[in-house]
């Protein structure tokens, strides 16, 4: 019993909870725009523990006034399928939550991945509003992992589909326990590689998987031995491991997300290379803030640097 009171501090620094921000911190750069909460079950970064975190959507090339246009309706109409992915990805960038949501759900029956992945991502997204109370919130999380895995088992070679999965499963621990919690992030590491190797130039991906390694490289001794009563091989990382994620992030889209800069500051620190983490940590402070989660890592950045 006490190994699992323990455990269970170790369980929500360092598995996904959502990352940063409830109405939704955004990573920025083509690609990889993805809601976050408050820690992708790795905990809060401004704490000084890893939060892992996950990604938001591409810009289109919609005007603004197009997009207002779009909000006059009650039910964003599409003529094909191409057309719909193309409203659905803009609503997502604007973070219009509720009106893609209601969009995408005419869509719930569908066979094709590429609705079912995009419909787990605002199932997601709708869950981790400030407004949605605890029995919408649990509904929506299973339901956005049942879309999840449907859109896996249409086409398992999408990329987006191993990703989403990985991320909504992480969200399903929140209220399975910790056993199941743990024993998920083997799952989860899985489909963040296969995701990976489906399309290497998806950096949120590179950088969640980053965040993973983290996470369970700065677990101290004790709690590593805690995990070790429950499970005989628990997870295991080094900052290594995750210094070559961050930084095949930032090779594939540089200065793509504040955060992977601060990452990439706190790798070097534990790894004791004061020089370029004050490098990335500089980056870190001086990228443009237009988010809430571009301001906590601006103040958390400035933190460290007065520390070194």
């Amino acid at each position: 019993m006490m190994a699992r009171r323990v455990l269970t501090r170790f369980v929500n620094k360092s598995l996904l909870e959502a990352a940063v921000g409830a109405k939704g911190g955004r990573i920025r750069g083509s690609n990889r725009f993805f809601r976050t909460s408050a820690s992708w079950t790795v905990g809060a970064l401004g704490s000084g523990r890893a939060a892992f975190l996950l990604g938001l959507p591409v810009l289109s090339g919609l005007s603004y006034q197009a997009f207002r246009n779009l909000q006059s309706s009650a039910v964003v109409c599409a003529l094909d399928k191409d057309e719909v992915l193309e409203q659905a990805d803009y609503l997502y960038s604007c973070a219009d939550t509720e009106k893609l949501y209601q969009l995408l759900l005419q869509y719930k029956d569908s066979e094709d991945a590429e609705f079912l992945w995009r419909l787990a991502r605002a199932s997601r997204d709708l869950s981790l509003l400030p407004d949605t109370d605890a029995g919408r919130k649990k509904q929506l999380t299973f339901e956005a992992f049942e879309y999840a895995k449907r859109a896996l088992e249409r086409d398992d070679k999408c990329f987006a589909a191993h990703k989403w999965y990985a991320i909504c499963l992480s969200d399903t621990g929140e209220f399975e326990g910790v056993k199941v919690k743990i024993g998920n992030s083997y799952i989860i590491r899985e489909h963040l590689e296969r995701s990976i190797e489906l399309n290497p130039k998806d950096a949120t991906s590179l950088h969640i998987l980053g965040y993973w390694c983290f996470a369970f490289a700065e677990l101290p001794w004790y709690q590593r031995k805690v995990a070790a009563v429950i499970f005989s091989t628990p997870p295991t990382s080094t900052f290594e491991e995750a210094l070559e994620f961050f930084l095949k992030a930032e090779k594939v889209d540089p200065n793509f997300y504040s955060k992977n800069l601060l990452m990439l500051g706190k790798t070097y620190m534990a790894m004791n290379d004061k020089e370029k983490a004050l490098h990335w940590l500089t980056k870190a402070k001086e990228y443009p803030i237009h988010t809430l989660e571009d301001k906590e890592v601006h103040k958390e950045a400035v933190e460290l640097l007065n520390q070194l």
